[in-house]
């Protein structure tokens, strides 16, 4: 039996002390001191670890004055603090082991907007993509084009002084504030604005913190003026981190001390706020996707491309291109990247142009485009072909397509992943192809492989070499490597540091600034932070300090994984792969990734975090002698020790206090809505319902279940037999003595009722095929291709039933013979539930009857994504080779390819597709799939961008979830649903039309039951 887990890296007296004087103060943020919270953020999108002492949620500034004002006091001068944005960083710039100061969860909020002025002010938790959405009604947009756009908020990108896509035309994120509102360790606010000199020296002469801050960046910035534009290269991506260079402008009679602060990666204050500059949104676009022979070439063909006055270029090597292809996403695009035939395609360059008249954008790409054909004739520049896309949406896709690279490189398959450590690097782009060259070479020199992406305008590029971090040679590499590139970079005459920032590559500060400027660095820390406490070793520290810079060769997460089996880590392989690129902490609330985490904004409730706590799960099993493959096969041959007593026996512990880490684990896993959106929208296909299912198993090995699991595991067991008599069950489940009893004992709300009549008497006369096998085998081939056979599941069957008999009818005037299967359980509540040696069962016997049928050539056709999807995916896990090759179709997977009566005039009914989440995830083509069915029959229908309606099976059904469910419903698909008339909205998932009839009391129709109706 699992034995429990008990608690460590206690947090230290100091901290304790400090968090209980700060929750017993009118600081109204969020205190967060569980393992879970704290190990949530112990690591970003680098190779780097840090277990903080705790999170800090602020709500407001005034929250960020009280947390500092307590920190000023000489009892906590100890006590170490990181600000943390979107947590997405690539060098470790928020990881601490001091408190994290989480800005995201409650600091997102737009202020004030002037579309006149051309101005926003927002708090600094907002998200880039959330801002932009705002601003797009109004014409405009915040510039800066980050990859992480959807997740990235603008206290990190001003920390971070992010850039992108774009930078060329658009600059860095600093050359867009306007003001920021900081906070000082000592609890003083700093608004920072672009002034004149001699105000800056007024203030320089006051005798406080903030009139010491300004005299200190007035003698730096202009007695070392000569020095610092001598060090640095002309650069697009001018230095990251204190800078020094546009505090003044040329003339030295503006300053504006928010340069220095945007770029210091929290080391110097927390940013509460920044008002921005925003640009007018051009409204013609055109992007050329241009093919090359080899990714040499295409970096030595940048530099043309740039001269024809492009908006932007960006680059994407072979390795890249084709992890593209194996993801969800290359649905969308391959149309746009056309292979060339007879040809390798190795690399492409995306060149956008953009302007408020589209005749300016005609003759540019005029100019481009005739050269480009000659090149391609002539094989000049390796140019192999390219294509030219007007379309916005398409655009939109190419770029979504770019962005997610980040993440499909940690996707690569085996134990040496690609990661950031020696990227972001910036040269001057007549160096670019020559520096990549070497670069190259110096890889190759270590046999490594890597992937290659970036702005090539800009002379920036990302270069990911594949490392095992859990292997400690490996690590050595990596310095070695780190080394190797620093020198490269000096070499070509540019920054270690294009965009990403230094974080733990802060060490190589010195070797660029030299030992005078880099000694001003850290005179302008020590007004600023002259006790190292904020975001402590990163860039500099003070100048009275005598602590080191954090380094290359800190703590990884490598170090902690390694201690994990390395047949437990593939056996997990999901959950030990989530590189931390936080696609997942996606702002949309379109988006079907991650709702647990949209409602929530806990970061332990996000793939990411659920992934993390699964890892340190395991390292702490193993750490204790405990082999998870070990324990889980015996409970699968059912050979586990623990008697329902000791689980009893467990639980009364649990409930008197007795601390076991595994409770934190299952409180974010218990958050899950199992939609499994994560396992095709993640780039790394960090699959959180199938680990989540296998530590419920164990979990509840040493504790009892709850009794609602053993009912939403029965239930295709009762399903059947409360059909038999829907009319007692419902007036039984449906009175208020039972429905107070369910909601006390059982924890479920709402609980569904029957359908009356029952599917077998719904579909009447329909010529429905009785169930034979015997009379079915002996029927031709030809017969049985005419058969299309429903495989029932438990929801649309008992509770749904008027959706299958429709179904039923469909497929009749179709002019094919329906037959309704009898039910056969297929495990899915089994699986949600952890229920994992029940659902292996389930699954072989389901998988044994429905690969009779397959033998027979008969299509299988089921009705609810989610159970169709398991035959799928949960299936070929659980059983392997004995799975079979049965294959059962959703509708519009077998509607696609049927023939329909023509259309005898156009419909009228506008109709609108809510998609069920984890199918339009699974199945890039569903909605286009639908989209043409449609047409077939002279209907036009129009997908709604929605993300998770909230029901998910049984989880809104759960008292425990019902807020959540209701709030996640609210986030995506109220407003839609209110925007059409009901007869207008089709629903593809039971889960969803029942969200919708207890949220706006009508239930929605199914595709099928339309088309039905539109053809009858």
């Amino acid at each position: 039996m699992i034995p429990r887990l008990t608690a460590v890296d206690a947090i230290e007296k100091i901290y304790l002390e400090f968090l209980n004087e700060l929750d017993k103060s009118n600081f109204s943020g969020d205190i967060e001191t569980s393992y879970a919270s704290r190990f949530s953020v112990s690591t970003d999108n680098s190779v780097y670890q840090a277990l903080p002492q705790a999170v800090v949620l602020p709500k407001s500034t005034d929250d960020l004055v009280i947390l500092t004002k307590l920190a000023s006091k000489p009892q906590y001068q100890a006590v170490k603090f990181s600000p943390r944005g979107g947590g997405t960083g690539t060098n470790g710039q928020s990881l601490t082991t001091g408190i994290v100061v989480d800005i995201s969860r409650h600091m997102n909020q737009i202020l004030d907007f002037n579309a006149q002025e051309g101005w926003v002010k927002v708090q600094a938790g907002v998200v880039k993509d959330q801002l932009n959405a705002f601003l797009k009604p109004h014409g405009y947009f915040f510039a800066p084009d980050l990859s992480t756009s959807n997740r990235a908020t603008i206290g990190g990108m001003v920390n971070t002084d992010a850039s992108g896509q774009g930078s060329l035309v658009y600059g860095k994120t600093s050359d867009h504030v306007l003001a920021l509102t900081s906070v000082l360790l000592s609890g003083e606010v700093l608004t920072t604005q672009k002034t004149s000199t001699t105000d800056a020296e007024k203030i320089a002469q006051q005798d406080t913190n903030i009139g010491h801050v300004y005299r200190q960046v007035l003698a730096t910035c202009r007695e070392k003026r000569s020095q610092i534009l001598d060090k640095f290269p002309r650069l697009n991506r001018f230095l990251t981190g204190y800078d020094l260079e546009h505090v003044f402008n040329d003339d030295l009679t503006e300053f504006d001390l928010s340069r220095i602060i945007t770029g210091s990666e929290g080391s110097l204050a927390f940013v509460a706020e920044a008002k921005l500059n925003i640009t007018p949104i051009a409204p013609y676009k055109t992007l050329v996707n241009v093919k090359y022979d080899s990714f040499e070439s295409a970096l030595r063909n940048a530099p043309f491309l740039v001269e024809a006055n492009a908006t932007s270029v960006e680059t994407i090597d072979s390795k890249v291109l084709n992890l593209a292809r194996e993801d969800i996403i290359w649905e969308s695009v391959k149309h746009l990247i056309e292979d060339v035939p007879g040809k390798t395609l190795e690399g492409i360059n995306i060149v956008e142009f953009n302007a408020v008249e589209q005749a300016e954008i005609d003759y540019k790409l005029e100019q481009l485009t005739e050269r480009l054909e000659q090149m391609v004739s002539t094989g000049e520049g390796g140019i192999i072909g390219y294509q030219v896309t007007t379309d916005l949406s398409s655009i939109g896709l190419i770029y979504e397509m770019r962005k997610k690279a980040v993440g499909l490189l940690g996707n690569t398959k085996g134990s040496k992943k690609p990661i950031a450590f020696a990227e972001d690097t910036a040269v001057p782009p007549e160096n670019l192809a020559d520096f990549i060259m070497e670069f190259r070479e110096l890889l190759d020199s270590y046999q490594l492989n890597y992937g290659m992406f970036g702005h090539v305008d800009a002379g920036v590029l990302h270069v990911r070499p594949a490392l095992d971090m859990n292997d400690p040679e490996q690590e050595v590499i990596l310095r070695q490597i780190s080394d190797k590139v620093v020198a490269l970079t000096a070499k070509y005459g540019g920054l270690m540091w294009g965009e990403h920032g230094k974080g733990y590559r802060s060490e190589y500060g010195p070797e660029f600034f030299g030992e005078s400027l880099f000694l001003e660095l850290r005179k302008i820390k020590s007004v600023f932070d002259p006790l190292n406490r904020v975001n402590p070793g990163k860039i500099c520290t003070p100048i009275s300090s005598d602590e080191k810079l954090v380094s290359v060769d800190d703590t990884k997460r490598g170090y902690f994984d390694r201690q994990i089996p390395v047949e437990v880590k593939e056996s997990v392989e999901t959950a030990m792969n989530c590189n931390g690129n936080g696609l997942c902490f996606n702002w949309d609330a379109s988006s079907p990734m991650c709702p647990s985490y949209k409602v929530t904004r806990d970061r332990r409730h996000s793939p990411k975090g659920r992934a993390g706590l699964m890892r340190e799960w395991l390292r702490q099993l193993s750490n204790q002698g405990i082999d998870f493959n070990d324990e889980e096969k015996a409970i699968l041959k059912g050979d586990d020790d623990s008697s329902w007593f000791a689980r009893r026996r467990n639980k009364k512990k649990k409930n008197q206090g007795e601390y076991d880490y595994s409770h934190e684990v299952m409180e974010a896993m218990d958050e899950c809505l199992a939609c499994k959106a994560c396992s095709s929208q993640c780039p790394i296909k960090v699959d959180v319902p199938g680990f989540r299912a296998r530590f419920l198993q164990l979990y509840y090995a040493r504790y009892a279940r709850p009794l609602k699991d053993y009912l939403v595991a029965s239930i295709e067991n009762s399903a059947p037999l409360m059909a038999k008599a829907p009319r007692l069950f419902n007036f039984l489940v449906d009175s208020a003595p039972l429905k107070a009893l369910i909601k006390k004992t059982v924890g479920y709300v709402d609980t569904p009722l029957l359908s009356v009549p029952p599917l077998h008497k719904q579909v009447g006369d329909v010529n429905v095929l009785d169930w034979d096998l015997a009379r079915i085998q002996q029927m031709s081939e030809a017969q049985r291709l005419k058969l299309v056979a429903i495989v029932q599941d438990p929801f649309t069957s008992f509770y749904d039933a008027d959706v299958v008999a429709d179904w039923v009818k469909l497929i009749a005037k179709l002019g094919y013979t329906p037959i309704i299967l009898p039910f056969v359980p297929n495990g899915k509540p089994q699986h949600v539930k952890g229920f994992l040696k029940r659902f292996a069962q389930t699954a072989k016997t389901a998988a044994d009857f429905l690969n009779q049928l397959d033998e027979l050539k008969i299509t299988l056709v089921g009705t609810d994504p989610s159970l169709v999807l398991c035959y799928r995916d949960e299936y070929q896990k659980a059983l392997g080779e004995q799975r079979g090759d049965f294959n059962v179709l959703l509708p519009h997977e077998w509607l696609k390819d049927v023939a329909f009566p023509a259309a005898s005039e156009t419909v009228q009914t506008q109709y609108k597709l809510f998609s069920h989440c984890s199918e339009k995830t699974a199945i890039a083509s569903t909605h286009k799939d639908w989209q043409s069915i449609f047409a077939k029959v002279g209907a036009q229908l129009t997908p709604v961008a929605v993300g998770c309606c909230g029901m998910a099976g049984t989880y809104g059904h759960e008292a425990s979830h019902l807020d959540n469910s209701k709030q996640i419903y609210q986030m995506s698909w109220a407003d839609k649903v209110k925007q059409n008339k009901p007869e207008e909205i089709l629903a593809t998932g039971y889960s969803c039309r029942s969200q919708v009839k207890r949220e706006d009391g009508f239930k929605p129709q199914h595709p099928v039951q339309a088309l039905l109706k539109i053809i009858q």
